[in-house]
């Protein structure tokens, strides 16, 4: 093969090595614009399954790269001078220049042929003379560019300020530091890379960069290689007790904003993409060279494993775009994470720690107790104490994991902090629960949930989605959730809610499994909205409400809510989420209303704040009313997850208990970002912004899925209860089977008498297998949990260091 590889950086490097010795007879030939000794950056991260590829792939490259790391296993983070260290992690780093001298003689070694200073041909030119054409020109790939349609690649420009320093500083760990000045929070992302130097990134939100008057040289253009001094200045009298008498080092080092590039396809014709070209993931989650240099290994396998290029590249794309975007999904959690820094000022400094080590979720509760038990340990304990100062009510159990310590919702205190999230079942005849719902809510209730709540119940006919869904609009119906009700209370300890809602727009359709939001052939009940907009094509058309429409919802409401109260629910839910009748008021995509209840954000809130007022005045003083809100409709003019925020500040305003915070559903033409609680953020947000001031509990829900997610969320303080939909489908006493897994026996996941027989874990088929009792001391070893890198001293190998995944 002829293969032409633009771009002399480390994938492409690699890449040109691990061709060349798969076939000796492959022409390889690298274009690189700059010298061979021009290197921007210092020092880059390795992972432990990243070295184990590149180990397996050339052990020639890996001797060489091993010989000169880097390595240790702390995390250090350091805020406003109080620190915390975490262990176990696992590090390997080194110089980048260091790294491109390797590669570079390893290629010249195999008789690659490198044109350094030169700029590639035309792409064109290229792939008609070659087989392959390789782009590894990053982050602004000409070749992307010229290719543009076939890639369809999308840049995202994001709001943080960042500007890449080294330093002589040698650090020992990784260094998170944290200044909260006078201008904003700002951070220092470092590690150490070699014995002589550190990576020193400094960040912080643009606004924050402004205040400083960072933005000083904001339109000074510099050349290439050429560093911004001013920012040398400011940075080292802004972080000069961190840096300690040293120097800070730049390269080229000036003022940038990070861009995330994605691509749909990461190849065209003979042409592919690798690294920065195809994509990049914030600096805060690894380094752009360990992607790149993963890109090489997969399509150096796939090239040599398929017969033709076109097979091989598709090969590419299949094994590599599903991982890269996994990674780039928690880059994205971690890049948001730092530029909302600032929201969490005021945070313990534990819980702010624990904060931001999980802030990807790929490091969990669970991760960091097998990595460092004492400080997972320390965390759980002053969780449970902030609990029990809190609640007032309960003495501090240290033991106990985050989901099973109690929690309040207003006057109404719950066992724990599960909560079963409604979910429309579509099982009632004629808006009344029957024996479905017993069985369905009072599992859930058995199973140790400390709160479990009835799907959207329906305020009148027309109110309704399908023609499954309960109601509360008759004493019929009032009386059958009392028998559910009653269950509930007699047979657990657990706690009731009623979610309310009215369907609007999106009423008069097919149950769920006969055709999600397709209308009834023949429509049953006229469907009504803020505006006469349907909800996605071939759905209803609903008629405007008048005020007349409206006076009878409030109503309606009322009246559900005090037959609800008689029937006993501890607690009342207005649900305006999902683009039912209230959230599609909310949403600028629902509601085009010219009067006083359409336009601004305050006009669209004004009815459904109506509704949950007239809720709100229907229930005695001990039963809590919360609400449901999306708090972004993943759409470009839609609510955003500011509005979000400002909509859960008006509910507080007029008395809201909790916020139980879910997104989307106003159209179908969403995009949400689906992934592993991915709506947590948004959770995340208002807790932070408008509810934990007030006092007000936040719920979160979305994709949560395991009890070590449950935990992270609470222990970070992310929210304060987590409601599980799908998960207790699956599993109806998910949460006793969560706390003896956790091994918790205690009043918050208290077995009913008749199942206790069975409250452990049924042995396996395998039972006489002896586990590991004694690790016997050895002469000269040290602590492997907090390994540091101490250029000098006696280094020992870690024994088996995690992986890094942060």
């Amino acid at each position: 093969m002829r293969i032409a590889i633009v771009g002399g950086g480390p994938g492409g490097l690699y890449l040109a090595a691990l061709m060349k010795q798969l076939d000796a007879g492959h022409e390889v030939t690298v274009w690189e614009r700059n010298a061979p000794d021009d290197t921007f950056g210092f020092g880059v991260v390795f992972s432990d399954e990243t070295l184990g590829g590149i180990e397996s792939a050339d052990t020639t490259i890996y001797r060489a790269m091993e010989s000169r790391f880097a390595r240790w296993t702390d995390i250090d983070v350091a805020i406003d001078g109080t620190s915390s260290t975490i262990g176990g992690q696992g590090f390997a780093a080194m110089s980048r220049k260091e790294l491109l001298a390797i590669l570079q003689a390893r290629v010249a070694e195999l008789g690659v042929e490198v044109h350094y200073r030169t700029v590639a041909p035309d792409a064109d030119e290229l792939c008609a003379s070659h087989d392959l054409v390789v782009a590894a020109d990053g982050l602004n790939s000409q070749v992307r560019t010229k290719y543009a349609d076939a890639f369809g690649p999308s840049l995202d420009p994001r709001h943080n300020k960042y500007i890449w320093f080294g330093t002589d500083l040698v650090f020992e760990a990784f260094q998170f530091i944290v200044r909260n000045t006078e201008f904003g929070t700002m951070q220092i992302h470092g590690y150490p890379y070699s014995d002589q130097g550190s990576t020193f990134i400094v960040e912080m939100h643009e606004e924050v960069w402004r205040r400083a008057g960072l933005d000083r040289t904001a339109d000074e253009v510099f050349p290439p290689g050429v560093s911004d001094e001013y920012a040398v200045q400011r940075v080292a009298e802004i972080f000069a007790d961190d840096l300690g008498g040293h120097r800070i080092l730049t390269n080229n080092s000036k003022w940038l904003s990070f861009t995330t590039v994605r691509n749909e396809s990461w190849h065209h014709d003979n042409v592919v993409l690798l690294g920065d070209a195809a994509h990049t993931a914030h600096f805060s989650i690894g380094s752009g060279t360990k992607l790149a240099m993963e890109d090489a290994l997969a399509l150096a396998a796939c090239l040599h494993e398929h017969a033709s290029v076109p097979q091989a590249l598709a090969a590419y794309q299949e094994e590599r775009k599903p991982v890269v975007e996994s990674t780039q999904r928690a880059a994205q959690a971690s890049l948001e994470w730092f530029e909302n820094i600032g929201m969490y000022a005021d945070q313990d400094p534990d819980e702010f720690v624990f904060n931001l080590l999980t802030r990807s979720r790929r490091i969990t509760f669970e991760n960091l107790k097998d990595r460092d038990t004492d400080f997972a340990a320390r965390i759980q304990a002053a969780f449970a104490l902030g609990v029990a100062a809190g609640i007032g009510t309960v003495e501090a159990d240290e033991l106990a994991p985050a989901m099973f310590q109690p929690a309040r919702i207003g006057p109404l205190e719950l066992k724990n902090r599960v909560v079963l999230s409604p979910m429309d079942m579509y099982s009632a005849v004629d808006g009344v629960p029957g024996e479905f719902h017993l069985v369905h809510l009072g599992s859930k209730a058995l199973g140790g949930a400390g709160l479990v709540m009835s799907e959207m119940t329906c305020v009148s006919p027309e109110g309704r989605i399908t023609l499954g869904c309960p109601g509360l609009w008759t004493d019929e119906q009032r009386d059958a959730w009392g028998r559910v009700v009653a269950f509930v209370h007699e047979r657990s300890t657990a706690k009731i809610g009623l979610q309310l809602g009215h369907s609007g727009r999106k009423g008069s359709t097919k149950l769920m499994w006969e055709g999600m939001d397709e209308p009834l052939p023949e429509a049953n009940w006229e469907v009504v909205g803020p505006s006469a907009l349907p909800y996605g094509e071939g759905c209803h058309l609903p008629r405007e409400m008048t005020r007349a429409d409206m006076d009878q919802v409030v109503a309606d409401f009322r009246d559900a809510t005090r037959r609800g109260i008689v029937a006993g629910f501890d607690l009342v839910e207005v649900h305006a989420a999902h683009g039912y009748l209230l959230s599609s008021f909310l949403s600028p995509v629902s509601n085009q209303r010219t009067d006083e209840y359409g336009g601004s954000l305050e006009n669209r809130l004004r009815f459904p704040l109506e509704v949950f007022d007239a809720v709100t005045a229907a229930v005695p003083d001990h039963v809590p009313v919360t609400v449901r809100i999306s708090a972004t409709d993943w759409l470009p003019d839609g609510n955003t997850e500011h509005d979000g925020v400002e909509i859960a500040r008006a509910f507080i305003a007029h008395g809201a208990a909790a916020i139980d915070v879910s997104t989307g559903q106003v159209s179908k033409a969403e995009k949400p970002a689906f992934g592993r609680s991915y709506q947590t953020p948004f959770a995340d947000r208002i807790r932070h912004e408008v509810a934990r001031p007030a006092g007000v509990a936040v719920i979160a829900v979305g994709a949560i899925s395991s009890h070590d997610d449950v935990n992270s969320i609470l222990l970070a303080g992310r929210a304060d209860l987590c409601a599980l939909g799908r998960t207790h489908l699956y599993d109806p006493m998910w949460t006793l089977h969560a706390a003896a897994e956790q091994g918790y026996a205690g009043p918050a996941a208290e077995w009913p008498d008749p199942w206790k027989a069975g409250r452990r874990r049924p042995p396996t088929a395998r039972t006489d297998k002896i586990p590991p009792r004694l690790a016997l001391l050895r002469e000269g070893t040290e602590d492997q949990v907090h390994l540091r890198w101490r250029p000098g001293a006696s280094q020992p190998a870690a024994t088996t260091p995690q992986p890094v995944s942060a």
